[in-house]
């Protein structure tokens, strides 16, 4: 049997109105002097002491009885039970728990910082009690080996442009998350653990290549940014030569339409200013 079986508890409150009856049975026999009555009084009331608990909201208590599982109460308020009663207290509260740093290697094989942040709680106590000797190190333990598993199934990110990588650590969160989030709840089922969110909290390189990757990252904005600007600045050469040869400004051979796109290219594509030289003659000069 490894479900959790749901029971019902006298109220604390009925109990504690005969605990106070027994009390009093063994002080009114004390002074009539009927001691056995006054000793069956005094040895049920304190027997009955350790069978009085309370349950806050979002609590439980596992019950079990020299090894053997009777249920779990999930009712909140105050209760009396067997005081033979094992009772074992598990929160049903969510939980929130952000893992340690661990250096790991993506796909690629670089190495990574990568921590996460997971939400979960309780969701089948006897399996949470019983099935693993400490729910929540083994939270601990098989989150850590989640996040291992999952950072090396992606690339931290794709660099090439490549088909296979088009989610990565970096770009694709949300496919990412939810890997994480399937892999953890298989994972955590064993223990009763129901998974409400798994998400990465930290991703970056490792120190060893984190300054060589962020000039590659660099090197790559400035490709990215260098392209544009060819892009546009050959639309406006192209632009500008269309309009002198339509409203017939000025006519062009062939060696001075090359000089002049090889200027305007320079002015448009220069990473700083540049000193225009004013010729005063004329343009075969």
């Amino acid at each position: 049997m490894n479900q959790e079986k749901e029971i019902k508890l006298s109220s604390g409150y009925f109990a504690l109105a005969g605990f106070v009856t027994l009390i009093a049975i063994a002080i009114i026999t004390i002074v009539f002097r009927l001691f056995p009555i006054t000793a069956i009084a005094a040895i049920s009331a304190i027997i009955m002491i350790p069978g009085f608990f309370f349950i806050n909201p979002n609590g439980s208590r596992v019950m079990t009885l020299f090894g053997d599982y009777k249920g779990t109460m999930k009712a909140n308020g105050f209760f009396w039970a067997n005081p033979f009663f094992t009772r074992k207290q598990i929160s049903l509260r969510a939980r929130n728990f952000d893992s340690d740093r661990v250096k790991v290697n993506d796909k690629l094989g670089n190495p990574v910082m990568i921590s996460v942040i997971l939400v979960w709680r309780v969701r089948n106590t006897f399996k949470a009690a019983f099935e693993v000797d400490n729910y929540e190190n083994f939270v601990r333990v098989q989150t850590d080996a989640a996040v291992r598993k999952m950072a090396g199934s992606y690339p931290y990110d794709d660099w090439e442009d490549n088909d296979d990588y088009k989610i990565t650590l970096r770009s694709g969160m949300e496919e990412v998350n939810k890997a994480l989030e399937d892999e953890l709840s298989e994972r955590l089922e064993i223990a009763g653990i129901e998974v409400l969110e798994a998400r990465i909290g930290y991703l970056a390189y490792a120190e060893e290549i984190a300054s060589s990757m962020l000039k590659r990252q660099q090197a790559t904005a400035i490709i990215a940014a260098r392209e544009k600007i060819v892009e546009g600045a050959v639309g406006m050469v192209e632009n500008a030569l269309s309009q002198l040869s339509e409203k017939g400004i000025v006519e062009f051979d062939q060696d001075k339409k090359a000089t002049m796109v090889s200027n305007l290219m320079v002015v448009l594509c220069s990473d700083k200013e540049v000193t225009p030289v004013i010729n005063t003659g004329s343009l075969h000069q």
